[in-house]
């Protein structure tokens, strides 16, 4: 199935096609983009002019081709702050109606702030928050508790308006940006439930986008992706003074800028900035999932996820075709083999250590979906650089190195463009994780649930380990023997299997 939305921004124009997954997840196929910058054709006295609706009109006909060609009948059209400030809105609307297939829904405030909002609780985990998108026409903010919305403003500018109100050129020059910060600033002040808030600022829309996308490349960020990356205060500072230091024609150059964005990219960061002061934030936050993601969310989905996290790991489940029998006993080995060695005082672990293996259970090897003969190389790739709703960047490449274990010498491989996010001691526990996980998936290696508990012992300098099998279990013992050593060398010592028949 495929389903198509148009949004009307002020500054962009979208088609995205979404074709349906047989995880149920709606996957993006398409993603036409114009950037028809609507709000200039918006006059002072809120008439949206005949040039205006020329542009506006042409840019659905060129949608109009691509719906039809797709065999699309049902695409939702929704337009929001320049045409829902319009006088003759209702005209816009009968005209476009007249002359396309499409039906243009007009968003109130409430509608553009609530379907931003719930598509950041539907693709990140945070319970408590504020949302925040900068269009080109307004800037939606919402609070929201719990997963709920509990308040929400439309602010009456965005990067567009802002850029034709304060600069008379390109780029700001130093007393335009200050009167344009004093102005958001005031904007802001005006909300007492944003002020000192120390929350996380989840971002949404292109503006946002845009600034990730710079900071990752003066950083050389080493994987893919910009759901949930995070930036700081002096991150978001770092991108302005980078920006302010290009004339107009670089600014077209930077490769991680859309070129249509080049003249608005520095109001746009100056809000964010401003917000970040005003609700002295914790962490700045894009959630790639916006406005369009929250209507179909609304449409498809319960209206909020459960578990976000959960919803994930099902995906990727389906996606990769796991075998879920196969991982739920392993778990239960797993978390024996766990618990049983921090009992011992084997290894410093930790209930957070508990959560991230039992997580790498459920996608161990996934890879070999692609290719069996590199399934650690295919899983690392996989998990690192897809998209998972619901962890962080760095959630992300600690559950893909862990996961991926083969070796300390891959390992070593996988880990070494992130040898900044994790200390030595981080590193070694993740490799102790993924050699134990290893190990605990060589115990069911015919896939036949043979083992059916393990028990663990002391003897002077060796680890016995008891492992009570329902079945013959030649199989497994070949494997567990011959993937102990990756253990055994992250514990300095001996490991003793001792396989039993019960029952």
């Amino acid at each position: 199935m495929k389903y198509g939305i148009i949004d009307i921004g002020s500054n962009t124009m979208r088609l995205v096609i979404y074709e349906q997954s047989k995880s149920g997840r709606l996957r993006e196929r398409e993603n036409v983009k114009i950037a028809a910058r609507l709000r200039n054709y918006l006059t002072e006295d809120g008439v949206f002019t005949e040039e205006g609706l020329r542009v506006l009109l042409d840019g659905l006909l060129t949608f109009q081709d691509v719906t039809r060609f797709h065999r699309l009948h049902d695409v939702k059209c929704v337009a929001t702050a320049t045409i829902r400030q319009a006088r003759n809105r209702d005209d816009i609307v009968r005209i476009v109606a007249e002359r396309t297939d499409f039906h243009m829904r007009i968003l109130s405030e409430y509608e553009e702030a609530y379907y931003g909002f719930l598509a950041v609780v539907q693709s990140t985990s945070f319970y408590e928050g504020i949302t925040v998108d900068v269009g080109g026409g307004s800037t939606e903010v919402t609070y929201f508790y719990n997963r709920e919305l509990v308040d929400y403003y439309s602010f009456p500018f965005g990067a567009l308006s802002l850029k034709r109100d304060f600069v008379s050129g390109n780029v700001p020059t130093d007393e335009e940006l200050q009167t344009l910060r004093a102005y958001i600033d005031k904007q802001f002040q005006s909300l007492p439930w944003l002020k000192q808030r120390r929350l996380p600022i989840i971002a949404i829309g292109g503006s946002a986008r845009n600034v990730v996308q710079v900071h990752q490349m003066l950083q050389n960020y080493p994987i893919a992706g910009i759901h949930q990356y995070e930036m700081k205060r002096e991150h978001i500072i770092q991108v302005k003074k980078y920006l302010r230091s290009l004339t107009f024609d670089q600014l077209q150059k930077v490769e991680a800028l859309s070129k249509d964005r080049a003249d608005l990219i520095i109001p746009a960061v100056e809000v964010f900035q401003t917000l970040y002061e005003t609700v002295d934030a914790t962490t700045f936050i894009l959630s790639r999932k916006g406005l369009r993601d929250g209507i179909f969310y609304e449409q498809f989905g319960p209206t909020v996820f459960p578990s976000v996290l959960d919803e994930s790991f099902f995906e990727l489940a389906q996606d990769y075709e796991v075998n879920t029998n196969h991982v739920q006993h392993v778990l239960k080995l797993v978390i024996q083999l766990f618990e049983q060695m921090r009992a011992l005082a084997l290894f410093p672990l930790t209930g957070e250590d508990l959560i991230l293996l039992k997580r790498a259970t459920h996608v161990f090897y996934l890879g070999q979906y692609v290719d069996e003969e590199a399934s650690s190389q295919h899983t690392f790739y996989i998990l690192a650089n897809r998209t998972i709703d619901g962890l962080s960047h760095r959630d992300r490449v600690q559950l893909a190195l862990v996961a991926s274990f083969k070796n300390k010498t891959l390992f070593k491989q996988y880990v070494q463009p992130f040898h900044t996010w994790f200390t030595r001691a981080e590193q070694k526990k993740l490799r102790f994780l993924g050699a134990l996980l290893k190990f605990a998936y060589s115990l069911n290696d015919t896939k036949r649930n043979v083992v059916n508990r393990l028990q663990l012992e002391l003897q002077q300098e060796t680890i016995v380990i008891h492992i009570f099998c329902n079945q013959s279990f030649k199989a497994e013992e070949y494997q567990a023997e011959k993937h102990k050593k990756h253990v055994e060398k992250m514990l300095k010592r001996p490991i003793l299997l001792q396989f039993h028949m019960e029952g």
